[in-house]
């Protein structure tokens, strides 16, 4: 290949990994959709999708309707573009100053986005998931607007994980945590609250489940190191040390996630449980192959290649909890 070709390839990729909120992006975007859009960050969004579709699966409720579809459909756009969307550009807002120096591209240090256009977007992605919220409810005819409820809760999560004075994400283990459940929790609430009864055990079971999450938040602490370090933010990779903070990451995702294989075998679902284990073993795998090895150069490479399996092991535990009616 040319060097011209080469160099138009790798021009394509940081464009797209630009649109997409991803590390390793350049400047020089100047449409105002797809910078908004990158404030967004899109690649963000699939996680709490995928959440939802567990705690459909985790109700016993959800059939192949085109309602139930499209009420679904509803509540994906609720947990991904608007509530995730809504959640990445306030933590871009809060985070200008630390972006300026671990990733001067995003949108609000490159200048490419005026400060009252953030403001603006932030107040329209908020106002646009409590109106959908309160719609679900009321085309689910739910007597508590428990759709309602949980996003007014994450959302205030988002607001206190980025903005001083509390400002969960200074604290290492706190603001992972709550990254954590975001990620796993809320969106697997607001799908099985969509198509079943939310319980104690659904929510005790996924804020368990969201350990691993607080795991899969840790890697995205790497990238940030030195601007994290410089600004005094208590990450893992700051507190413990790249190496360190990268044995603790996988040992949270690996260990709770064989927890949850654990309880499904104490409540008979032996099919589901093996399933949900045997995908723990690619994982420390790709965890061996790449994170370990070298945590700051592979964390892309990591989650791209290992957290498939996490995110399936998710959505047979969700089937599992249905099966079993809990």
């Amino acid at each position: 290949m040319s060097d011209s070709s080469t160099s138009n390839v790798n021009e394509q990729s940081s464009k797209t990994r630009q649109l997409l909120g991803m590390k390793g992006a350049s400047a020089g975007e100047t449409s105002i959709w797809k910078l908004r859009l990158q404030l967004m960050k899109p690649i963000t969004w699939i996680p709490l999708i995928w959440g939802v579709v567990c705690g459909a699966a985790s109700s016993g409720n959800y059939t192949w309707t085109l309602e139930n579809f499209l009420m679904a459909a509803a509540c994906m756009l609720l947990s991904g573009p608007l509530m995730a969307g809504y959640t990445q550009t306030i933590n871009d807002f809060y985070d200008r100053e630390i972006d300026a120096i671990n990733e001067p591209y995003r949108p609000i240090p490159s200048g490419a986005i005026s400060v009252p256009q953030v403001v603006t977007q932030i107040l329209v992605l908020l106002g646009l998931g409590l109106a959908l919220s309160f719609g679900l409810d009321r085309w689910v005819g739910h007597e508590f607007p428990i759709m309602l409820c949980l996003t007014i809760g994450g959302a205030f999560l988002a607001y206190i994980y980025s903005a001083p004075p509390l400002k969960l994400k200074q604290n290492g283990w706190l603001g992972n945590y709550a990254l954590g459940a975001s990620y796993i929790a809320l969106p697997w609430w607001a799908g099985h609250a969509l198509f079943g009864q939310l319980n104690w055990t659904i929510v005790i079971l996924t804020l368990f489940y969201s350990l691993a999450g607080l795991g899969i938040a840790v890697v995205n602490d790497f990238k940030s190191v030195e601007g994290d370090r410089q600004l005094g933010l208590k990450s893992l990779p700051v507190m413990f040390g790249v190496n360190t903070a990268a044995w603790l990451c996988v040992i949270m995702i690996d260990v709770f996630q064989a927890g949850i294989g654990a309880y499904l075998i104490y409540i008979h679902q032996n099919l589901y449980a093996t399933m949900v284990l045997l995908l723990v073993i690619p994982q420390i795998t790709f965890q061996d192959m790449y994170f370990l090895r070298n945590p700051l150069e592979n964390d892309v490479k990591y989650q791209a290649s290992a957290q498939p399996f996490l995110v399936l092991g998710m959505l047979v535990a969700g089937l599992a909890l249905g099966h079993a009616g809990v």
